[in-house]
């Protein structure tokens, strides 16, 4: 489900010309929006299930003292069943983050206007394979 040692480019139909901050809709966090602030003020500290498990709470809006006491409760109905990898978030489809997961498959994230995403989008970091994020678009059809 997770990556190591890889870094995920914008979408090749990435609509951005440099990474923009998600926004709240109709006053309510949306996933992006909360998947930014968890990895800006938190680079390399969430793993891919992490990440998707801590922003569930907060999109669910479960109470912290509920998580201590329910979080294996939580966590097994919440990974029963599948859910996408970062190569399909908002982040890097529509925002312009790309992605990095270090050798742990710890997560963080670059604008593409920042010198270190160029660093890692052209292949500049020993060992880290570069991915595209899925598009936004299905090609070829209309």
């Amino acid at each position: 489900m997770s990556y190591t040692d890889t870094f995920i480019t914008v979408s090749p139909d990435c609509p951005v010309e440099e990474s923009v901050q998600p926004q709240p809709k109709g006053g309510v966090k949306t996933k992006p929006l909360l998947e930014f602030e968890l990895l800006s003020d938190h680079p390399y500290r969430f793993t891919e299930k992490d990440l998707i498990y801590q922003v569930h709470l907060r999109h669910q809006g479960i109470p912290e003292e509920e998580w201590q006491v329910r979080e294996g409760e939580i966590r097994e109905k919440l990974f029963a069943k599948s859910h996408p990898c970062m190569r399909a978030s908002m982040l890097p489809k529509k925002y312009g983050y790309g992605v990095h997961y270090d050798h742990e498959g710890k997560i963080a994230i670059y604008g593409m206007e920042t010198s270190r995403y160029c660093s890692f989008a052209g292949g500049g970091e020993d060992g880290v394979r570069v991915i595209a994020a899925m598009r936004n678009k299905k090609s070829g059809g209309s």
